[in-house]
């Protein structure tokens, strides 16, 4: 068995663990980030078939292609001196109950929606919710989480923000409240409250009655204001994830693939390593940092340390906090001759407000990135990816075996809904494959190492509150989803910003700022 020593050994290779790795390395950390698979970039990872690139998860980016921005994700890159080419667009599809329609971000976007299908007063109900909107939106972008650490040193690293923050300390309570209050006080359209209760469960996977109102805040701040433009990564996810990975190797840290870690190593009950399957033993001088979701996370702690104080409180503080829903995906490489010209490359489908906004296959989002980057599909091709975003139970995978018939019945019955929300926009694309894969609650568990195959966890605003990046164990600490508020690429970035400041002197953290604002 080999013993390699290190500073710092981070779990999981996903865009928290990898931002945080990078970061840790640029402030003179000897950084091993162990990943369990072949491939980086954990739920946000690329992979490929017959010449058709595929993105695992992510498909909805925006404030990384411009500055200032207020995106974490922007900062991290800008933090290690690393970009992808970035792709704009500012159209996107959207198959509701009311209609079939493309719409814009921007100031003004969904206004002819409500014009077209509701009336005036809904418009200026709309109108009016911008109007609430834009100094909650300023409050929540005040503080970047650049600046924020973990400890008390924190005081100090916000100070050359207080002058941007204290008009908005009024605001403050209604940030932290569940974003319901906010659009039951200003809006009653049902169309718009439908409208904003799928965007709450697009940041967070909960309605508008669990989603913080700021998360909300910060999302009218980017996407509703003059000029705004979504993104896309030229290349795929998989481009931003060889970003990160250049910026940890930049620094000098170092990327571990096909690493599984079978358990956290604990010395006098603290984390002073890991222990990786073959036997392998990394051995951390300072900490071990899991980007493993916290259910994951807790698995890995030995049995003989379960009784310790320590261990005992970590699951007494984590262990219950429930997970959102799984997913469904469905990737096609397609023949894409004579296809509508004015076809989305991203859409999203609603198939009944009634039903609630979080049931069970209600929501899908469909990526076509192919249409702004021909360079991920073989020419003439287009490449497809539907997914069930956080709304599929894993209670209906649980008990299958993968290899069993039961297993590929329930795949294809599960997959049909993802087929026909393609088929609202492409009817006959059935006939068009070329490549076919389904993606089930079961393939997140085994390739992405997740807790029932979920993205994160379901903590609702005003009942719970994000556990702290650090732990009850000596020596361990967490980054990613488990850990600050909201689904996707901002908030594992953030994340990793307030985790990897925590282990930087206030002179190195100052510093670190000031190269992010040079570059806003």
């Amino acid at each position: 068995m080999v013993n390699i020593s290190t500073d710092i050994v981070v779990i999981g290779s996903g865009i928290g663990g990898l931002s945080c790795g990078a970061l840790l390395a640029r402030y003179g950390y000897d950084v091993v980030v162990c990943e369990s698979h072949s491939i980086p970039g954990g739920a946000a990872h690329s992979f490929s078939r017959q010449g058709f690139i595929f993105d695992s998860g992510p498909s909805l980016f925006s404030g990384l292609s411009s500055r200032p921005s207020p995106n974490p994700l922007a900062h991290v890159l800008d933090a290690l001196g690393e970009d992808v080419p970035w792709l704009n667009y500012d159209t996107w599809g959207c198959a509701i109950p009311e209609g079939t329609f493309l719409t814009q971000v921007g100031a003004d976007q969904f206004v002819e929606v409500l014009r077209d299908l509701r009336s005036s007063q809904a418009v200026q109900e709309w109108q009016q919710l911008q109007q609430v909107m834009a100094p909650l939106g300023k409050a929540a972008i005040a503080l970047p989480p650049v600046a924020l650490r973990n400890d008390w040193q924190v005081v100090f690293s916000v100070a050359r923000y207080l002058g941007a923050m204290l008009p908005h300390l009024p605001l403050v309570s209604t940030l932290t409240k569940p974003y319901a209050q906010v659009v039951k006080s200003t809006v009653s359209d049902p169309l718009i409250c439908n409208w904003l209760d799928l965007l709450c469960f697009l940041l967070s996977g909960l309605p508008a009655s669990g989603t913080l109102t700021a998360e909300m805040a910060f999302m009218f701040a980017d996407w509703y204001r003059p000029g705004v433009q979504l993104d896309f990564p030229q290349g795929g996810t998989g481009a931003l994830v060889n970003a990160l990975v250049r910026g940890l190797k930049k620094f000098g840290g170092e990327l571990c693939l096909n690493a599984h870690v079978s358990k956290i190593l604990m010395e006098s009950d603290r984390a002073v390593g890991v222990t990786l399957k073959t036997g392998e033993v990394i051995r951390a001088k300072r900490a071990v940092i899991s980007n493993a979701s916290i259910w994951d996370t807790l698995k890995l702690l030995p049995l003989e340390h379960q009784t310790s104080p320590a261990v005992k409180r970590l699951h007494r503080e984590r262990q219950n906090i429930s997970p959102c829903p799984s997913f469904m995906h469905l990737h096609l490489g397609i023949d894409g001759t004579d296809l509508p010209a004015d076809l989305p490359c991203h859409f999203i489908v609603v198939n009944d407000w009634d039903l609630g906004i979080d049931a069970e296959q209600n929501v899908i989002l469909v990526s076509i990135p192919s249409i702004l980057d021909p360079s991920v599909a073989p020419t003439g091709k287009q490449v497809i990816h539907a997914y069930t975003p956080a709304n599929e139970p894993f209670a209906h995978w649980a008990a299958l075996d993968r290899t069993s018939e039961k297993y590929e019945q329930l795949k294809q019955q599960r997959s049909q809904a993802l087929w026909q929300a393609i088929e609202r926009y492409i009817p006959d694309v059935r006939s068009r494959c070329e490549v076919t894969l389904v993606g089930t609650p079961l393939t997140h568990a085994r390739f992405l190492r997740r807790y029932q195959g979920s993205y994160g966890p379901a903590i609702a605003a005003g009942k719970e509150m994000f556990p702290s990046p650090s732990t009850p164990v000596p020596g361990l600490y967490c980054c990613g989803d488990s850990t600050f508020p909201g689904i996707g690429l901002p908030a594992v970035a953030a994340s990793a910003l307030v985790t990897a400041n925590s282990f930087a002197s206030l002179s190195q953290h100052n510093a670190l700022i000031e190269t992010v604002l040079r570059r806003s």
